[in-house]
């Protein structure tokens, strides 16, 4: 039998059936140590050495086909780049986390969205120099779970997937999951779990769906539209919005390289403001962004319907959600995902403390090291949102307080 109990071990079979293909596996073990990440950091810079020094190098968007990225998207299709006087390449779509930060390390895309505590894991743990620039949404998320379980403690004794270790649905999902007595292990598909314990798997968000179908999972916890696609099809249903759980949430940001800061800050300016003017478009026309995302339009984005999309991009009747149950905090008046760009601190210092003391994968000796201030610090660049939104109205557009400052609020 494999030993499934590290996920590197099990993503390198080449018979592997936890959703990571033998080449995710070399780019996660290459990205998991500042040694393994030497040869792409060199990569990088030469890359970069070839690049255009100048405000005029083509934004090359790499994303993934979940409503994370739609600003990004957004921001190509309604030609915001190039308002902003930037040429833009068609975005580039890529099937996990894994393959998307090996090409933005490498240099084949310069603009991605990525999973905010991933980006902590590059910078800290691979130590490319990258930096958060922009929020590009909140909430978004959800915890879906096969049709026969009806509760929490339901789920002991089977198996749930994650997008990535390094994600803010892992560091819910085990809070939720503690909260209501159950312990987290990983042993793959093949390992006996107890009825206590929930088994944890990696899967690229695109296969969870499938998965929940054919049973091989009981649930996931993953970005839009994979949740709503679920209940469509029939085949799931919500038991959790992990905007319900802590309140506004970042997801995805919006992750530049340093070296395109500190050499193009003109250009990243640029880019910055074509992503806050797509967020603030967004917002006020779902239904038309829904139909930009689509597989009916002519970009062809996303694989995924209008239907689907609608649901949830434009604003949802929670009713029936409330009545079952499934949002506790109603008083929070939220949107099952909304998009505002600003990267507030206090976020950043309350993840840093969240991952110290979720269960992760891989080496996490630097996570002993962060400084929750010092990562709010070091890891994020406000700067160039800060102009962008005083650009279209201030954060009243967005609808943030004025000094740009909040308390977080988790209530699982």
């Amino acid at each position: 039998m494999t030993d499934t109990s590290n996920p590197l071990h099990l993503c390198a079979s080449s018979d592997c059936d936890c959703g990571m293909t033998r080449r995710d596996f070399l780019r996660m073990s290459a990205l998991s140590t500042a040694a393994g990440a030497a040869p792409l950091l060199f990569a990088g810079d030469a890359m970069a050495r070839q690049a255009p020094k100048a405000d005029d190098q083509p934004v090359k968007i790499g994303y993934l086909p979940i409503t994370d990225a739609t600003p990004l998207l957004v921001a190509h299709g309604r030609k915001l780049f190039e308002a902003e006087g930037l040429q833009a390449e068609a975005p580039r779509l890529f099937r996990s986390w894994a393959q998307i930060v090996e090409a933005f390390v490498s240099g084949q895309v310069n603009v991605i969205h990525l999973l905010s505590p991933a980006t902590m894991s590059v910078r800290y743990g691979a130590k490319f120099p990258a930096k958060v620039v922009a929020w590009n949404h909140v909430n978004g998320s959800a915890l879906t779970v096969a049709k026969d379980i009806n509760q929490v403690t339901d789920l002991g004794g089977k198996t749930v997937a994650i997008p990535f270790w390094y994600s803010i649905h892992n560091i819910l999902l085990q809070q939720i999951l503690a909260k209501s007595g159950l312990s987290v292990v990983t042993k793959g598909r093949e390992g006996t779990i107890g009825a206590r314990e929930v088994n944890l798997v990696v899967l690229p968000p695109a296969e969870m769906v499938s998965a929940l179908a054919s049973k091989s999972i009981a649930g996931f916890i993953v970005a839009e539209p994979f949740n709503a696609l679920a209940e469509t099809n029939g085949v799931g249903k919500i038991l959790r919005f992990s905007g319900d759980v802590w309140k506004n949430h970042a997801c995805c940001v919006t992750f530049l390289s340093e070296r395109d800061i500190n050499t193009r800050p003109e250009w990243a300016q640029r880019v910055t403001n074509a992503i806050v003017k797509a967020q603030l478009w967004t917002r006020t026309n779902q239904l038309d962004t829904a139909r930009l995302l689509s597989n009916t339009d002519s970009h062809r984005y996303t694989p995924h319907a209008l239907q689907v999309l609608s649901k949830v991009l434009t604003v949802t009747d929670y009713a029936d959600y409330e009545k079952r149950g499934i949002i506790v905090h109603k008083n929070w008046n939220q949107r099952r995902i909304d998009f505002q760009p600003y990267p507030f601190a206090s976020y950043t210092e309350q993840m840093v403390r969240a991952l110290k003391t979720t269960r992760l994968e891989g080496d996490t000796g630097f996570l002993d090291k962060l400084d929750p201030a010092f990562v709010a610090r070091d890891l994020v660049d406000d700067r160039f949102v800060r102009k962008a939104i005083t650009a279209v109205g201030g954060p009243g557009a967005f609808g943030l307080p004025a000094n740009l400052l909040r308390t977080e609020t988790l209530a699982v």
